[in-house]
């Protein structure tokens, strides 16, 4: 599924992370992946992030899944929104939906959050820190766009919506099946609910913030600081002696002190492997995907050997780090792979697409084995199930 005559770098230089982009149907023929009551199904079960958003007359409420189904029969008539978190988990369909924008890096990734509203059903106007592509599943959406905000963006009072105060569009559309809507960060913008069945999905791309990168950075290094690791006299750079004056802090003492922060807060290749483990934390880490029983080397090697396909977990993030020498670690579910030799294009592999039929010759190297067999045990690959 990819997107015929989409210029990707004309779109790279000119839209991304700048400007809106409407792109009408693109597709030859566009199907809806999802029907609403599989969505509605999705929301009740108790290990899928989920809201349900109903607009009064004077407030909006929101209600956190998981839900009954009886809960959808007592709507009545105001408009409603129910939203879905990373519907691409679960539903092979809809992860999909994430192959047309392959062009931007695995490590930016987020989900595909799927909602359905009734008529005039939405989450009102806001904005999110994060680039989106939007795409009209089924039904009708108006989109109306505004300016750039920021933190100084006044928003109503709500626990859990983020409503713009004041909202004045600039640009208005309605998408129909097929159509797709690509917001840049901080873009203002209210989606409405044009008749019923209103379905719509949102690509999301994480976009991790400088306070969120030092804390969980810092967090990192001060686990793994010694008591010991303390300022000594010896790093002013010069032999220790009286000062004239006891109540200066000298220019030696504070270099010696920035030193020991900066050669531990700027260590890039230690930051490097710690980025690629945090950033490829799951998305709910809590979610056990690991198969009933442990793989068997024999089984993978029989697997290799007959060509059976090694499909990713939707739920997995995959990625790389390229070392200096011909190597490279892989980064799976938050572990770290250390990828050597003949595991280099493994990894590449893997991480390039979602579906490999694996070279047989890898049933006899020892490292490939070990690595596929330790991304089976966690769940992460899985080999393709045999048609019935």
């Amino acid at each position: 599924m990819q997107l015929p005559d989409f210029d990707i770098a004309t779109f790279l230089r000119d839209y991304w992370q700048k400007k809106p982009l409407l792109i009408r149907n693109p597709w030859a023929g566009w199907h809806n992946p999802l029907e609403p009551d599989e969505l509605a199904g999705l929301a009740c079960e108790d290990d899928i992030e989920a809201r349900l958003i109903v607009q009064g007359r004077r407030k909006w409420t929101v209600e956190h899944g998981p839900f009954s189904p009886s809960r959808f029969d007592r709507l009545g008539k105001q408009p409603w929104t129910l939203l879905v978190q990373a519907v691409d988990h679960h539903v092979p369909d809809v992860a999909a939906l994430l192959e047309p924008f392959r062009f931007i890096p695995n490590w930016r990734v987020d989900d595909v959050m799927v909602s359905y509203a009734t008529d005039e059903g939405g989450v009102g106007p806001h904005f999110d820190q994060y680039d989106v592509f939007l795409i009209q599943g089924l039904g009708k959406r108006r989109w109306q766009l505004g300016p750039l905000c920021d933190s100084t963006t006044k928003l109503l009072p709500h626990d859990d919506l983020r409503l713009l105060a004041d909202f004045e569009a600039t640009d208005e559309w309605i998408l129909e099946p097929g159509d797709i809507l690509y917001v840049p960060p901080r873009i203002a913008h209210n989606g409405t609910a044009v008749g019923d069945d209103c379905m719509t999905y949102s690509v999301g791309f994480r976009s991790p913030s400088r306070s969120e990168l030092i804390a969980h950075w810092c967090d990192h290094l001060l686990d793994r600081m010694q008591d010991e690791d303390r300022y000594e006299d010896r790093y002013s750079g010069a032999d220790f002696s009286a000062q004239s004056n006891p109540g200066e802090i000298s220019a030696g003492a504070i270099a010696g002190l920035h030193e020991m922060i900066s050669a531990k807060m700027l260590d890039r290749e230690v930051f490097a492997r710690w980025f690629g483990q945090y950033n490829s934390t799951p998305k709910y880490p809590d979610a056990d995907w690991r198969p009933d029983s442990p793989p068997l080397r024999e089984d993978i090697r029989a697997s290799l050997a007959a060509s059976v396909p090694l499909r990713r977990n939707p739920a997995s993030r995959f990625s790389f780090i390229r070392q200096r020498s011909s190597s490279l670690l892989l980064f799976v579910d938050g572990d770290c792979f250390e990828c050597d030799r003949e595991t280099v294009a493994l990894a590449e592999q893997l991480c390039a697409l979602d579906c490999i039929t694996v070279d047989p010759g890898f049933g006899g190297s020892d490292m490939a084995l070990t690595l596929i067999e330790r991304l089976l045990a966690q769940g992460s690959i899985a080999f393709e199930p045999e048609e019935r």
